[in-house]
């Protein structure tokens, strides 16, 4: 598992942004006057009584990228360097986590495969291992009853597209393995071009199983081809807004709009990287991403441990009443906070279910191949 893995300490984003990310200078970040939250703030809390009734579905957890080289750990007991262990999570008031499926750099075909593989038989062994703290999810009413029972729902995903190792087959192995977030970059049918005719393949057959669309770091001519071929809304789980931080990642105004209209979600990661160092700057991303895109558009992306560096404030996965507080003194509304923490990730996982099941009255599974479509 070790040579599969990553090192914990490496500065990069997992997942597909690890190509995608820029190295900003020290410059973009300049010193300013911060004061730190009260405990004893008002706002504070409100946002703690709001996430009680409306907790955090976190985007992206990096969590097995870290966990794989370790020999033994005790998530229930806090007691290791992670960003994100169960005791964070409840002072967080995290009620689901999106798992990236992390591949190292380089891999394709057969080991991509196998990699994601493993890294789905390490999620599953972390949940059965830690029963009163975590629990597996894999659509909106598996999230609510772990929530119901104390317990932080964990949904496999995102993937990378190489884990498909270019096969309609292989993707429904994954999804009856529990995969329900697929990225689409990194493969030869969903490149900067867009989507070939066996990437729009691959995008119905997502929509047949469950499996979501992620399109954060896809080009736009894939993120576009895909809001016009798939039936069931799509997710940008680490994308934010180009218009204040020129990060690839980030989606530029336009799109958003569109995203917005094909009733998609932006889950605005908590990096500094993309957001900046400061709680008001990821506060201003999720600002303007409700007021171009709608409030229904917009989510939440820990990143933890995924080896990005976070904003002031909000340095692990315990850090969202912070966030929270600093939306309520900006006049948001508790019914959009809690769209924002909650709601919206709900409504795209029951849309998800829904398309499937339709779907799959109309259309039996698809035996294409890439060579069939795209040869």
């Amino acid at each position: 598992m070790a040579d599969l893995q990553d090192d914990l300490h490496t500065s990069a984003e997992a997942g597909e942004l690890d190509d995608l990310s820029v190295r900003l200078p020290a410059e973009v970040f300049p010193p300013e006057p911060y004061a730190p939250v009260s405990d004893h703030d008002e706002p504070l809390t409100r946002a703690h009584a709001v996430l009680a009734a409306h907790p955090v579905a976190d985007g992206c957890c990096g969590l097995p990228r870290v966990l794989g080289p370790l020999p033994s750990y005790d998530l229930e007991l806090g007691e290791y360097s992670f960003d994100t262990d169960v005791p964070r999570l409840r002072e967080g008031h995290v009620g689901a986590l999106f798992w990236s499926l992390h591949l190292p750099d380089g891999i394709d075909g057969d080991r991509a495969v196998g990699a994601t593989l493993e890294q789905l038989d390490l999620l599953e062994s972390v949940v059965r291992t830690h029963p009163e703290g975590l629990r597996l999810a894999h659509d909106a009413g598996q999230t609510t009853d772990a929530r119901n029972c104390g317990r932080v729902a964990v949904v496999p995903g995102p993937a990378r597209a190489a884990a498909l190792g270019d096969s309609l087959g292989v993707l429904r192995c994954l999804h009856a393995l529990g995969l329900r977030v697929l990225t689409l970059t990194g493969a030869s049918w969903a490149s900067e071009a867009g989507l070939t005719r066996f990437g729009e393949e691959v995008v119905r057959e997502m929509n047949r199983l469950g499996v979501l669309a992620d399109l954060s770091g896809a080009s736009a001519e894939t993120v576009r081809r895909t809001f016009a071929v798939s039936k069931a809304p799509v997710l940008c789980t680490r994308s934010a807004a180009r218009a204040l931080r020129p990060h690839p990642a980030n989606l530029p105004d336009d799109l958003l709009v569109e995203l917005g209209a094909a009733g998609g979600l932006c889950m605005v990661p908590l990096t500094a990287e993309q957001t900046g160092p400061t709680v008001r700057d990821v506060a201003d991303h999720l600002d303007h991403v409700r007021t171009v895109a709608g409030p229904a558009c917009v989510g939440l992306s820990g990143t933890y441990d995924t080896g990005a560096a976070h904003p002031l404030e909000l340095g692990d996965a315990s850090c969202y009443p912070r966030l929270i507080a600093e939306l309520l003194r900006r006049g948001w509304a508790e019914s959009d906070v809690a769209l924002l923490t909650w709601g919206n990730v709900q409504r795209v996982l029951r849309d998800a279910a829904f398309t499937a099941r339709a779907a799959q009255l109309r259309r039996e599974p698809s035996r294409a191949t890439i060579a069939d479509l795209d040869g």
